[in-house]
């Protein structure tokens, strides 16, 4: 018991420090050290260190903000101090939340969706915000996800897809019949009526 304790401590140790560092203002001229930070985010959009769930949404919050994704489809924490690679099993954030938002603007349908993420950021699709829908080959189920920013994704939860089927409207493109929804003027696939 007195072992869990001490690793419990020595965790939150660690997760202090690197949170000081995200706080912490670097010389510009300083190079940045590559450290692990031996972090995870997990499908489910929970994040943990070294294997145990970080339960401060706080904390969670803090280290999002300096989450960045790279070229090569790596995910990196960039402090001002340091950075360190970090797992992400999908998407980093869930898109737990969605609204129709009536708009005055004369465009199709007048309506934009606003998304809430698991992590309280809040973004309306469209061009800034893209929706996108990967099918899997093999089971052909839909994989939504829209852009949240600088490329970072938040995966849209199956009951808000399902939010979006039930109001998404049906657009012919080269002579294919979509669902979609109608959001800042833009037209997104949600996936194709016909099959070839």
């Amino acid at each position: 018991m007195a072992g869990s304790y001490k690793k419990a401590k020595s965790s939150d140790m660690e997760l202090t420090e690197i949170t000081k560092q995200v706080e912490r203002r670097a010389d510009s001229e300083s190079p940045i050290p590559i450290k692990d930070f031996e972090m995870r985010i997990a499908k489910d959009g929970v994040w943990y260190h070294q294997g145990a769930p970080i339960k401060r949404l706080p904390l969670v919050k803090l280290f999002a903000s300096v989450l960045r994704k790279e070229e090569d489809e790596s995910y990196w924490l960039v402090t001002p101090v340091e950075k360190g690679m970090i797992e992400v099993e999908d998407a980093p954030f869930l898109a737990v939340e969605v609204q129709r938002v009536i708009s005055n603007e004369n465009k199709p349908f007048n309506t934009d969706f606003s998304f809430r993420t698991n992590l309280d950021e809040f973004v309306t699709c469209g061009l800034e915000h893209p929706l996108r829908v990967d099918v899997d080959p093999e089971t052909e189920e839909p994989n939504p996800y829209i852009v949240v920013r600088d490329g970072l994704e938040a995966k849209i939860t199956r009951s808000v897809f399902y939010e979006l089927i039930d109001v998404a409207n049906e657009c012919i493109i080269d002579g294919k019949r979509f669902l979609g929804i109608w959001s800042k003027g833009i037209f997104f696939q949600l996936g194709q009526i016909d099959s070839d």
